[in-house]
């Protein structure tokens, strides 16, 4: 979609041209859109990367900045409901103005200096509501950051408000009785995806250049695909982040989104890397992160694991959407074939939604025990308690004997297949008064995310998995395919996910309706 007229961008010279291209080549290293032209166009169509090395190079200011997004929102954010927690203009007008001031002090900058960013509202950041979702906290105000905000704030981000998500980030429809429904800005009438729904419209629709989210069972992956855009599901411990337990390490991660894959790695490189807070977490080369080249994907071997062999559900034609990714891979000199990993995917299914009762349930366990808070949960909390509270501690060990099980197997894939291909839904967009698919492909749904299982069996391998967009169906709805790549290769998803960009430019070029 095209922004008002208003947004046009500042009329640069020559010499500022040469000026803005050789920033942009130093802050973000060599990539294929490093090499194009200055953009044109509203600023709030420019990439990260771009407004990152304007703002250092004072071609443009981040009040400029500032200045178009916030119009975009206004503009947008009322018929999709991204967004929410916003603050106040003039404060964020003020706060772009240091930033300009900083640049003009020459004082060293991060990464991400004066772009404007919202954070997924799991995620705590001193000053803004942090509801998680919830009525119980409708009107919680987060004292401190949590590990992702802090990190996002010293790379120099302006914190603009927050992203919706379903309650407690329970479920992969973006909806709470605090802020309400995020619609799909392809068809309002349907939902978003979730949980980081909201940092997925507001990326589609350009209302903010980088969105950060979190991921369980399909929550980056799920919305970036029904909304065109990137999504990043990495390795266990490549990004720290906050829990309840630091050994005990839950499958959650979160991750960066974004609109093309060198802001995506950007983004990836900022939240990336060990915390001593964090005894598991990883070491990262943000350098090495950020400088993403297309792989070159002639004899790359390709697993198209599809519908699992007939064992997980897929409504009709979401399949045939997928299929044009795997198109475009062998165009590119791809070997793709259909394989699946060698383990029962039923007793896989069956771990999952056990070991996600063990994770889940402890956090919710004191608002469960009061009567006062249990009475505002929704129904999946309280099911997730109430399976955690069922389960022994012989139970964990064999569900968790299962997901090594599994893991090994799709270790094994691996040794025969460069990337593991499999879609980021089984169903196309659905109602958005729907709360999730009571049936999948004629089969009947047991659990409020099973219409998820495809995405969730990624998530037990522990594997990095990239969402990229796959194509549209005939209603044209966005479905997209995960790029998996085996444990701490996440600099191989992104290769991959860069040659796939290029291939599937006339797939990136379509915009929402809104």
């Amino acid at each position: 979609m095209t922004a008002p007229a208003r947004f046009a961008r500042p009329r640069l010279s020559r010499r500022s041209m040469i000026a803005l291209a050789s920033v942009t080549a130093a802050l973000i290293g060599r990539h294929r859109a490093v090499a194009a032209p200055v953009p044109g166009g509203p600023l709030t169509g420019w990439t990260a990367r771009q407004l990152a090395a304007g703002i250092a190079a004072r071609q443009i200011s981040a009040a400029e900045v500032m200045t178009a997004f916030l119009d975009r929102i206004e503009a947008v954010n009322p018929r999709v409901n991204a967004i929410v927690g916003m603050r106040d203009r003039a404060a964020l007008l003020a706060q772009a103005a240091a930033a300009d001031a900083a640049v003009a002090s020459g004082a060293a900058l991060g990464a991400l200096h004066g772009l404007p960013h919202a954070v997924k509202d799991l995620e705590p950041v001193a000053g803004l509501p942090w509801t998680q979702g919830s009525p119980i906290f409708a009107h919680q105000i987060a004292s401190n950051d949590g590990m992702v905000a802090e990190r996002l704030r010293r790379a120099g981000v302006v914190f603009i408000g927050k992203t919706n998500t379903p309650e407690f980030g329970l479920g992969s429809h973006s909806y709470n009785p605090v802020w309400g429904t995020t619609r799909n800005p392809w068809n309002p009438a349907l939902s978003a995806g979730g949980s980081s729904g909201g940092a997925a419209v507001a990326l589609a629709t350009h209302m903010v250049p980088l969105a950060d989210g979190s991921d369980y069972g399909g929550s980056l992956r799920n919305p970036a695909g029904w909304n065109n855009v990137f999504g990043f599901r990495t390795s266990l411990g490549r990004i720290p982040s906050d829990g309840h337990d630091d050994w005990i390490v839950a499958p959650s991660v979160t991750g960066p989104m974004a609109r093309n894959v060198g802001d995506l790695a950007l983004l990836l490189s900022v939240m990336a890397g060990p915390d001593p807070r964090m005894p598991l977490a990883m070491e990262s080369d943000a350098a090495a992160l950020r400088a993403v080249e297309p792989a070159a994907m002639q004899g790359k071997r390709i697993a198209w694991s599809g519908d699992f062999g007939g064992a997980v559900p897929f409504d009709p034609g979401v399949l045939d959407v997928c299929r044009q990714a795997l198109d475009r891979f062998a165009a590119m000199g791809a070997h793709v074939e259909t394989a699946v990993p060698d383990y029962p995917v039923a007793d896989v299914w069956r771990a999952f939604v056990r070991t996600r009762h063990f994770y889940t349930g402890p956090g919710l366990l004191p608002l469960y025990r009061d009567p006062a808070t249990r009475a505002q949960l929704k129904p999946e909390a309280v099911w997730e308690v109430e399976g955690g509270l069922g389960l022994s501690a012989y139970d964990i060990a064999a569900q968790s004997a299962i997901r090594t099980g599994w893991t090994r197997a799709v270790a094994r894939l691996f040794e025969r297949y460069d990337y593991w291909i499999v879609p980021t839904a089984q169903v196309f967009p659905f109602p958005v008064d729907q709360h999730w698919p009571e049936a999948v492909g004629g089969r009947t749904m047991e659990t409020y995310h099973e219409w998820m299982q495809a995405v969730c069996l990624v998530t037990l391998s522990g594997a990095p998995s990239l969402a990229v967009p796959a194509g549209f169906s005939p209603a044209g709805l966005p479905m997209g395919v995960q790029i998996v790549a085996p444990i701490h290769h996440e600099a191989a998803c992104l290769a991959a996910a860069a040659a796939y960009e290029v291939a599937a430019e006339d797939i990136l070029a379509k915009k929402p309706l809104i």
